[in-house]
């Protein structure tokens, strides 16, 4: 059971990064070289499609590090590793409720004025480099768990 928690962590954390990471740098790089406008208008004809990724990478994340860190829980060096990765994907998580779910609404339903638009996705863009830190942050946590 062990064994497959800490798959689950460490591999889910690694994708939650892994599908990040393609957002970021192939459509963050297609969205900047759209016009405000059109970019909008991509937008909220697709969101729903990125949407759906996340419960993919995210539910068996979350499932393998709370288990990882139940079955560790007695062992302090693991059980401090396990908390540190959970810590890192709550902060994903945190920013994602925070920050991307009110501006890709607003990105979705066009209610940001035009000319605010460049300037937001590039704060959009930023914001979401560090929740690609924090994912990768947390596989390695979970690899260095798993190799002691």
């Amino acid at each position: 059971m062990r064994l497959l928690f800490n798959i689950l962590a460490i591999s889910g954390s690694a994708m939650f990064a892994g599908v990040m990471l393609t957002i970021g740098v192939t459509l963050g790089g297609y969205w900047k070289s759209l016009p405000a406008a059109e970019f909008l208008d991509w937008f909220s004809q697709n969101d729903r499609f990125i949407i759906r990724t996340i419960p993919l990478v995210v539910v068996p994340t979350l499932i393998g590090l709370i288990g990882s860190l139940w079955l560790s829980w007695s062992e302090g060096g693991l059980r401090a590793l396990w908390i540190g990765a959970i810590a890192c994907v709550a902060a994903v998580l945190v920013l994602t409720m925070a920050w991307f779910l009110p501006t890709n609404a607003q990105f979705a339903t066009k209610s940001i004025p035009l000319d605010q638009v460049p300037a937001r996705l590039d704060t959009w863009l930023m914001v979401h480099n560090v929740r690609i830190l924090l994912a990768t942050v947390a596989s390695v946590l979970g690899i260095l768990a798993v190799a002691r």
